[in-house]
């Protein structure tokens, strides 16, 4: 177990790579096959709906059939689901495919992916619970962010770079590391669970979380993993439009401006998670970092709303990350040691589902909010709900006297 955290992180690092990717190429890609940004919207919508279903059920099967089998089997489903996109497109880049049929096929390899994949996060999570302590928790769940950070600067940069070459070559290759990761974590993971605590899991029940609705610090941890992710996902899934809108780009050239904003994003997410949250948490605790990190997020909305160049964009992405950056593994740090005996999966895998139900609903708002209302509205409206959010949670969510508010 001794390189248990590095093998994690660089299994997340190649899945978040691989999702990333597409950041960058979605919006251009959807509006050269014809669709629009509503469409693009309903895209993210199946695909966190699927998540939003299965990933609290993937968290408790990884209790009882183990880790490493789950991680494989989500990563050969992430890679499954972003072939069959890439197929959907080429058929449709090349006229095969369109209108109603293309949408569909789209639409039914994001529900493939984002059902299958749904196992990664929570198990990934759980894993890291699994061979850290209490006192390193913090810094356990920073590690699972910094993955996030590393993987989210440079996919974006990567799949600008790959876009050069053709709009598929980055699904393409998106499906190839999700390939790698599934081998990595096949060949490289040792297994956490023994053969008594799975057993202690099946007499638990299918999710194992005892007493949940009795346990309010975790029902507000997951209320706000799911209102801020949400809020999140307005800015993701439109920003590539506004980027393009403002800055007057588009088609391939657009994916290299959108590539370099985004990956700004996560740098500062990644540096912050990578060395920063173990002794900011430290000083504050986890309920604290909360409250600081969804102040700071709300500023970062509303100067993205307000950007017209792209030192605006730039600047507004750095307060965003370093909101964010604060906020998740906060969450996620304080949700491990909230979990009893057999609920790190099962708790693992109810935030992946709020945070799920948060990027289902996302897409679809924000596109529309773009698309009918006005480019400022969906990082105003994200903006506004992360600062009521803040307000909840400084009233509801208590520091605690060790780390942790469970």
């Amino acid at each position: 177990m001794k390189y248990a955290r590095l093998f994690i992180f660089f299994t997340l690092f190649l899945a978040v790579l691989g999702l990333s990717i597409l950041f960058p190429v979605q919006g251009p890609l959807v509006r050269e096959l014809g669709l629009d940004e509503t469409d693009a919207g309903w895209f993210g919508t199946a695909y966190s709906l699927a998540q939003l279903i299965a990933s609290p059920l993937w968290g408790a099967i990884s209790e009882r059939l183990g880790r490493k089998p789950i991680l494989v089997l989500g990563n050969i489903g992430f890679a499954l689901g972003f072939g069959l996109f890439a197929l959907g497109a080429h058929l449709g880049l090349d006229g095969t495919l369109g209108g109603p049929a293309l949408f569909t096929f789209l639409l039914v390899s994001r529900v493939i992916g984002g059902g299958l994949s749904a196992a990664v996060f929570p198990t990934a999570a759980a894993y890291m619970a699994d061979v850290s302590s209490n006192e390193n928790r913090a810094a356990a769940m920073g590690l699972v962010g910094a993955a996030f950070g590393l993987g989210i600067i440079f996919g974006p940069v990567l799949g600008a770079v790959l876009a050069q070459q053709g709009f598929l070559v980055p699904l393409v290759v998106s499906s190839v590391l999700g390939l790698v990761a599934a081998a990595f974590a096949w060949f490289k993971l040792a297994e956490t669970r023994t053969q008594a605590t799975r057993d202690r899991a099946r007499v638990g029940g299918l999710f194992g979380a005892r007493d949940l609705a009795a346990r309010r610090p975790v029902l507000i941890l997951l209320g706000v993993s799911l209102v801020f992710t949400f809020g999140l996902v307005l800015m993701e899934a439109t920003v590539a439009f506004l980027v393009q809108d403002v800055m007057d780009v588009r088609g391939v050239a657009s994916t290299r401006t959108i590539g370099v904003i985004l990956s700004v994003n996560g740098l500062t997410s990644a540096i912050v998670q990578g060395g920063g949250i173990r002794p900011l948490n430290r000083r504050f605790g986890e309920a604290r970092l909360v409250w600081i990190g969804l102040a700071v997020a709300a500023a970062g909305l509303f100067l993205l709303s307000a950007a017209g160049s792209m030192g605006g964009f730039v600047v507004a992405m750095v307060v965003l990350g370093l909101g964010g950056a604060l906020v998740s593994p906060s969450v996620a740090s304080a949700l491990s040691l909230a979990a009893h005996e057999g609920e790190q999966g099962p708790l693992a895998g109810f935030n992946s589902s709020a945070m799920a139900l948060g990027r289902m609903l996302g897409p679809i708002v924000g596109t529309g909010l773009y698309q009918h209302v006005g480019r400022a509205a969906p990082y105003q409206v994200a903006a506004l709900l992360v600062l009521l959010l803040c307000g909840a949670a400084v009233a509801f969510v208590r520091p605690a006297k060790r780390p942790g508010i469970a």
